[in-house]
C-alpha cells in the first residue's frame, strides 16, 4: 500500500506529458505564408490574392499616375493585396524585383517595361513558372506576356506629324520650317513608333528640316539641357519642338523662356494627362498634347477575370484610344 501513491504519481505525470505534446501541433491563428496552401478551405478563401506591379521609374508624373491609379482601383477589392516594385529607371533593378516577385508566386504580375529587350527573358521566366503575365503599355522583344495592354504609337506620332505641317502651313504660308525633335530612351518602342509615325507625315514635305535631334531619355531635366544646346546652336529659326512625352516638351519650353524665345516655338507633347500635358496646353505653353492612356483601368479589368473565373481567356492585345488635347 505504500507504493500506491507513486504509483499514481506516475500515472499522473504520462498523462500531463501527453496533453502536452497534443498543444504542440500547428497554430491555426495565423493564415499560410506566401506561396503556401492553407490547410483548410476557410483559410484559403480568407487569403488575399497577390498581384505584383514592377513600374519601370516612380520618378516619371505618367508612372506615378499609373501607380496611384492602381491602387485606387485595387483598394476597392478585398481580396487583392497589391505591391508596387519601383525599377527607378535601372534596367538590372527591374529585372531583379521581377525575379524576387517571382519567388513570391503572385497570382497576377503587371510589368510596365523599361526596356524591350532586357526585360524579355525574365518575363518569359514569369511565363514559365505559370503566372499570368500583363505587359503593360510598352512591349517586349517576344510576346512572353499572358496580354499586352497598349496604345498606337506609330498612330499618335503620325496625329503629331500631321499636327506640325498643319501648324507650318497656317505660320509661314506653306509647310516649311525648322524642328527640334526630343526623343525617349533609345530601343523603347514609345520612343521608336513615336519618331516613325511623324516622320511617315514630314518626309513628305522636305521643306520641314530638322534642325536638332536628341535624346532626352523622358526627363524633364534632360530636355531642358538639350533643348539649350539646341538653341545656342540655332540663335533663330527654331518653329516647333517635338517632344515624346510632355515632360520633355514642358523641359523644352523652359530652357526656351529662359532665352526669351518660347513665343516663337509650338512645343508638341504626347501624354495628355489631367495635370499636366492637358493643363499645359490649357495654359497656352503647350501647342498640342496627344492623350496616352494609362492603360491601368484595362489591366485591372482583365486581371481580375484572370484571377477570379478559371475559364477566362484574354486576349493577347487590347487596344486602347488615344486623342489630341488642343485649346
Amino acid at each position: 500500500m505504500k507504493s500506491f501513491p507513486a504509483f499514481l504519481a506516475r500515472i499522473v505525470l504520462l498523462f500531463g506529458v501527453g496533453l502536452a505534446l497534443t498543444g504542440c501541433g500547428p497554430s491555426t491563428e495565423s493564415g499560410p505564408s506566401s506561396g503556401s496552401s492553407a490547410s483548410s478551405p476557410g483559410a484559403a478563401t480568407s487569403a488575399k490574392k497577390l498581384v505584383v506591379f514592377s513600374q519601370c521609374n516612380n520618378a516619371e508624373p505618367y508612372r506615378a499616375a499609373q501607380n496611384r491609379k492602381l491602387e485606387e482601383l485595387l483598394s476597392l477589392q478585398s481580396d487583392v493585396k497589391l505591391v508596387i516594385y519601383d525599377g527607378q529607371a535601372d534596367a538590372a533593378k527591374q529585372i531583379s524585383q521581377i525575379e524576387n516577385a517571382i519567388r513570391q508566386k503572385p497570382d497576377l504580375l503587371i510589368v510596365a517595361p523599361l526596356q524591350r529587350d532586357s526585360l524579355t527573358k525574365v518575363m518569359g521566366e514569369s511565363m514559365r513558372a505559370g503566372i499570368p503575365t500583363l505587359c503593360l503599355e510598352r512591349d517586349i522583344v517576344e510576346p512572353n506576356y499572358t496580354s499586352w495592354i497598349q496604345c498606337d504609337n506609330f498612330k499618335i506620332g503620325r496625329l503629331a506629324g500631321q499636327w506640325i505641317v498643319d501648324h507650318l502651313t497656317k505660320k509661314n504660308g506653306e509647310p516649311r520650317g525648322n524642328l527640334v525633335e526630343l526623343r525617349g530612351m533609345q530601343g523603347v518602342e514609345g520612343a521608336i513608333n513615336r519618331h516613325a509615325g511623324a516622320f511617315s507625315v514630314l518626309t513628305n514635305y522636305p521643306k520641314i528640316k530638322v534642325v536638332h535631334d536628341a535624346n532626352a531619355n523622358w526627363f524633364q531635366p534632360q530636355a531642358m539641357d538639350r533643348m539649350t544646346e539646341a538653341l545656342n546652336a540655332h540663335p533663330t529659326g527654331i518653329d516647333v519642338v517635338y517632344g515624346h512625352n510632355d515632360p520633355m516638351a514642358y523641359g523644352a519650353y523652359l530652357a526656351a523662356r529662359e532665352k526669351g524665345r518660347e513665343k516663337e516655338i509650338a512645343f508638341v507633347g504626347v501624354d495628355g494627362l489631367p495635370n499636366e500635358g492637358a493643363k499645359y496646353v490649357q495654359e497656352g505653353v503647350l501647342g498640342v498634347t496627344f492623350e496616352y492612356p494609362l492603360c491601368v483601368d484595362k489591366a485591372v479589368e482583365i486581371g481580375l477575370r484572370i484571377l477570379r473565373e478559371p475559364g477566362f481567356k484574354p486576349e493577347k492585345t487590347y487596344l486602347m484610344e488615344s486623342r489630341m488635347v488642343a485649346k
